[in-house]
């Protein structure tokens, strides 16, 4: 029994050496969000957007270029002598139309509106950039630490293996064949939990990759980078954004809740398409308006046969139209402008609930994770550890069973595994949180798509 004692010491080395391992190509989590933001095309193309938007309100702020006219009038059929008939001329003319009202100061003005909503949009992707990522680089952070954590203790079930065979072989205590099976097969069990865990690293990673790959380098380097990086071997520190608004989550106050979602980018960027709503509605009053245009002509008259001189001719005039009609057209305008801007104030409304949901949801688990991590500290890992101890204990002095050795190593291990899920899903839980008070500094003075 001297020999199972001594496989204890083994663990220890293996703890060591995995000290050494190389700090190469290793991704940090602010790495990978920073650069997910930086190879996000849709920012880039947000930013083309608002630009295109910016360059249209300018244009919709001028004048309707003005119509020039070049012709000849009243040329007689039976010569067409230019100086035969005194009406005959040639006419020079322009015409300039004016929109109604302030259409183009109000157009101009949604058109801005319409613009300053991507700022705040981009702000809202780049919060949900960094939760995605944070979510896909802790699914593989999962997975990295849970395959050292088995591992590490395949090193040990093997050489129980070995010493149980040893001791069988032997004929010296209690061990029997199917103990030997039971160990072989729990080294099976944990080779397929190894391929498995490898499996749903790599498809995390190739996840991951998605966000931090750009065109050019995407099909070429996604296999090399799956390869090569690895994670940090310890938990990031997320820093908590929800703090303020802690006791109100607490007491579940959904007024202060919803004031502080009123805030929100998401929220914002509604409240400005209601903005810009509105001033649609004041464009469509200026229908009711009417619509003016000037026009200028000079008409040229030849001498006449006899080399008599002609005047020539200079005509002014203003035309508008009456809007008379309004019923089946200015009031339905108003109308749909009106229904489209309360379905904007609905679509607010729908949005505020549904992230005060998400919000009481995401506290609540938590809350829970947190009492899970606080009781697994504090009880479990430890009475499992005793447990697998005292087991060991018990067979070493001829006192227990091997096959209860296995069970209580292996719960051992699913007890860390535990823990260590409770803390990846915990530092889940506090990015989820962090959304819904993202603060992405300098969001909407940021430009993307620039060389």
């Amino acid at each position: 029994m001297k020999l199972i004692t001594s496989v204890f010491s083994v663990t220890t080395l293996l703890l060591s050496l995995n000290a050494f391992a190389s700090d190469a190509n290793i991704l940090t989590l602010d790495e990978a969000i920073i650069a997910a933001i930086k190879q996000d095309p849709w920012l880039k193309g947000s930013q083309h957007r608002e630009d295109a938007i910016m360059a249209s309100s300018v244009a919709a702020a001028t004048l309707p270029d003005p119509v020039v006219s070049i012709g000849l009038a009243n040329i007689p059929t039976d010569g067409f002598a230019f100086n035969q008939e005194p009406m005959t001329q040639l006419k020079a003319g322009v015409s300039q139309m004016f929109p109604r009202g302030d259409s183009l100061d109000i157009r101009r003005k949604q058109l801005e509106e319409i613009a300053q909503q991507h700022p705040l949009m981009r702000q809202d992707r780049m919060a949900k950039t960094k939760f995605a990522v944070s979510v896909k680089w802790l699914e593989i952070f999962r997975a990295q630490q849970t395959i050292a954590l088995i591992e590490e203790d395949r090193a040990l079930f093997e050489q129980l293996a070995e010493v149980a065979q040893a001791s069988y072989s032997s004929a010296i205590g209690k061990v029997r064949q199917q103990d030997i099976v039971r160990a072989q097969l729990e080294l099976t069990r944990l080779d397929d939990r190894l391929t498995k865990l490898h499996s749903q690293k790599e498809q995390a990673m190739a996840e991951l990759l998605e966000w931090l790959s750009d065109e050019s380098s995407w099909s070429k380097n996604l296999v090399k980078y799956a390869q090569i990086i690895s994670l940090p071997s310890t938990a990031p520190a997320i820093e908590p954004l929800y703090l303020s608004a802690k006791e109100a989550l607490e007491s579940k106050d959904l007024q202060i809740l919803a004031n502080l979602l009123n805030e929100h980018p998401f929220v914002l960027g509604i409240e400005q398409k209601i903005r810009a709503s509105a001033t649609g509605i004041d464009l469509a009053k200026q229908q009711y308006k009417p619509q003016w245009g000037v026009n200028a002509s000079y008409a040229y008259r030849a001498d006449d046969q006899l080399n008599r001189s002609r005047a020539d001719f200079i005509s002014l005039g203003v035309s508008f139209d009456v809007p008379l009609f309004t019923n089946n057209k200015q009031d339905k305008e108003v109308s749909a402008a009106i229904s489209q801007t309360e379905a904007m104030k609905t679509e607010k409304r729908l949005a505020m609930r549904a992230l005060l949901s998400q919000l009481q949801s995401a506290y609540a688990a938590h809350v829970r994770l947190v009492e899970r991590k606080a009781l697994y500290a504090s009880d479990i890992l430890v009475q499992m550890s005793e447990q697998a101890e005292a087991s060991l204990t018990a067979y070493t002095n001829d006192d227990g069973d091997f096959a209860e050795v296995i069970r209580a190593r292996i719960a051992d291990l699913n007890a860390r595994i535990d823990a260590l899920n409770i803390d990846v899903d915990l530092l889940k839980s506090q990015s989820q949180l962090n959304y819904f008070f993202s603060d992405v500094p300098a969001a909407a003075n940021t430009r993307f798509g620039d060389n």
